[in-house]
């Protein structure tokens, strides 16, 4: 509770995989919603589930955060509802996989929309609010991606370092706000966005033992809570996002090339 008031959670890409697990995480603590994603039917269902499971309120807004208007009209029609936002989880993203001169053009252009243009829009019309009544925070959903260039993957890996960079940029300009800045970055996780990228044959993801979309939420949302910067879930990416800190870069992103190939 902030005050005598129920706190809000805003959760894009809320139906389905991390979204959807920080959905449940944020329903079981109390907090009220707005989901936000395409699918409104999936995202109804999920509303309806959750409101009778925790007596909360839930709102859905169905966008397409490709859209530039996006992030303007979630903000208007949440003003206009006089529902205030204490926790934005930017967590809608997706990725391309192939090399980059073969690639559909529109398809990167939308990622960058969604995964940095839409995020960073957000955060801006959100963030102000939050720093006014002195009590916030903001999850940005990166990836350990964001600590080397990705070759075959090089559009996605690069939002994600943006993702991570403005994340800790904000979080040390806000110290003292009251609103603190999380960025979570997860490893390859279990949660369908491998086949929307469509690269499950490659080696990175391929026979591999990835984490669970579940685990990740939970860490990342402790981590949001006790307001670290940066969380990376799992010793294992741990140890990566570490070792790639002292080694020569041009060897990490032959190494990733050599990750990312098809069996």
């Amino acid at each position: 509770m902030q005050g005598n008031r129920q706190q809000t959670a805003l959760i894009t890409g809320a139906s389905g995989g991390i979204g959807y697990e920080f959905v449940k995480l944020f329903a079981q603590d109390g907090y009220n919603l707005v989901l936000v994603a395409r699918n409104e039917q999936k995202l109804t269902q999920i509303a309806d589930e959750f409101q009778r499971r925790f007596g909360i309120n839930v709102t859905v807004i169905a966008k397409d955060l490709s859209l530039p208007t996006a992030p303007e009209e979630i903000f208007t029609q949440l003003q206009q509802a006089s529902i205030k936002v204490d926790v934005l989880v930017n967590n809608a993203g997706f990725a391309t996989y192939g090399l980059f001169h073969e690639l559909d053009l529109t398809k990167e252009l939308q990622m960058l929309q969604v995964n940095v243009v839409c995020l960073t829009h957000l955060t801006k019309l959100f963030l102000q609010d939050m720093v006014k009544q002195g009590y916030g925070k903001i999850l940005n959903v990166a990836s350990t991606a964001a600590f080397q260039p990705g070759p075959l993957m090089a559009v996605y890996y690069a939002t994600k370092a943006y993702v991570l960079s403005f994340s800790e940029a904000i979080a040390n300009e806000l110290e003292g706000t009251g609103v603190s800045v999380t960025a979570v970055c997860p490893g390859p996780t279990e949660s369908g966005f491998q086949q929307r990228a469509a690269m499950e044959d490659s080696k990175l993801v391929s026979g591999q033992k990835i984490m669970d979309a579940a685990t990740v939420a939970k860490i990342g949302y402790r981590g949001l809570l006790d307001g670290k910067t940066v969380v990376v879930p799992g010793v294992k990416n741990k140890l990566l996002t570490e070792t790639v800190r002292f080694t020569p870069r041009k060897l990490v992103t032959k190494l990733v090339r050599s990750m990312q190939e098809s069996k």
